[in-house]
């Protein structure tokens, strides 16, 4: 077990975890009131991995999450406002309110995000870790997954990259023992996951994730491999979630004993009481500390509401651009002179004439195919 660090170190730990629980608690509470729209997946019981894991980090480091992200973000100095902001749908969000829970931002902090496909993250960290390699800049990238994404086809295309470039990075599986609602042992035919990276040639190791300060140390040994000797490394932390995969989730995979046992081993009590029996800090601090969170998550609320929604002229604002200024939401490609899919009228030459030829080709008038005709045979086709 982690020595304890000094009073100040120890207060902001747990401060950190009661913010991010707090905020979790009341992310379902806005969920179940409509307020919250979309997917929702709840952190609540993995406070430890998630806090633990950014203590070790420095500010040029980069962090990127999967779609259980809320906590990630504001462990990393997102403001919960802004959170729940984006939660809401709001402008004032992370993602200015088009991403919601699944898709939180913050590239100004250098957290890179959630991604709602299951081991998406994975060849995203890879080349951010390239990109820092190559720039010669000194920062690490900590990628976080599940357990269930360490059976994607990413995965080993990720570690098989990661260590033949001796990419700066420090991949951590949160292994909360289930992938959506299917056990580890049903998912996965290697169960120490902390294994599933040796045939790449990147060594693993598990950790407590219940245990703040023994994955602060976990996380801090990796990172010191990547950032000094260009060794990527695979931590396994073991946590678990008290909440369903999602909020729509009934939880009929698990029994209640279970999660009740695992709540005895709720990582923001046990790191309080702790703190409290070695007198590093008083039950006063630990008050104060819950008092803090919940004054914060009051106004995140209080601040998501009052944020407007985006207009509905923005609709196609910020997503795939191939022209300055404005923003393209369809793109045709059929020349070499790519142009708005939604302006079929105003297509350039050359594509009409491809269009037209291609047509031809297929003995049609060229308007049949938008018109959902049958195409006719062509008898006889010159070259």
């Amino acid at each position: 077990m982690a020595d304890l660090p000094d009073a100040a170190t120890c207060y902001e730990l747990l401060a950190r975890m009661a913010l991010i629980r707090r905020f979790e608690e009341e992310a379902g509470r806005q969920y179940q009131r409509a307020k919250a729209g979309g997917f929702l997946h709840l952190a609540i019981g993995e406070e430890a991995t998630i806090v633990g894991t950014v203590a070790a980090m420095r500010d040029e480091d980069y962090l990127i999450g999967t779609y259980r992200t809320h906590g990630h973000a504001i462990a990393r100095g997102t403001e919960p406002k802004r959170v729940m902001a984006e939660l809401f749908g709001r402008v004032d969000g992370t993602s200015g309110g088009r991403g919601g829970s699944m898709h939180i931002f913050d590239g100004e902090r250098r957290f890179m995000g959630g991604y709602g496909i299951v081991g998406g993250n994975l060849p995203i960290a890879a080349g951010l870790g390239l990109s820092s390699q190559y720039k010669g800049e000194d920062a690490v990238t900590v990628c976080m997954f599940g357990d269930g994404a360490s059976n994607t086809g990413n995965f080993g295309e990720t570690m098989n990259l990661a260590a033949l470039w001796k990419l700066p990075v420090l991949f951590l599986v949160e292994n909360n023992l289930y992938g959506m609602g299917t056990a580890v042992e049903r998912h996965s035919a290697q169960t120490d996951l902390s294994k599933k990276a040796e045939g790449y040639g990147i060594p693993g190791t598990r950790v407590d994730g219940m245990d703040v300060l023994a994955v602060r140390e976990a996380v801090a040994k990796g990172i010191r491999a990547a950032r000094e000797d260009d060794r990527p490394t695979l931590l396994e932390a073991f946590t678990y979630r008290y909440r369903g995969h999602s909020a729509a989730d009934p939880e009929v995979y698990r029994e209640r004993e279970e999660v009740e046992e695992w709540q005895q081993k709720d990582p923001i009590e046990a790191f309080a009481r702790r703190c409290v029996e070695a007198g590093v800090l008083g039950e006063r601090e630990v008050q104060q500390a819950r008092e803090a969170a919940e004054t914060t998550v009051v106004e995140a609320v209080e601040f998501a509401e009052a944020s407007p929604e985006p207009a509905l002229d923005t609709m196609y604002e910020r997503l795939y651009a191939l022209d300055s200024p404005g923003s393209w939401y369809a793109v045709d490609e059929r020349s070499p002179e790519p142009h708005r899919g939604e302006h079929e009228e105003q297509m350039p030459d050359a594509a009409r004439e491809l269009a037209e030829a291609g047509a031809a080709h297929a003995g049609q008038p060229s308007g049949d195919a938008q018109e959902g005709s049958e195409p006719e045979v062509a008898e006889e086709i010159e070259d």
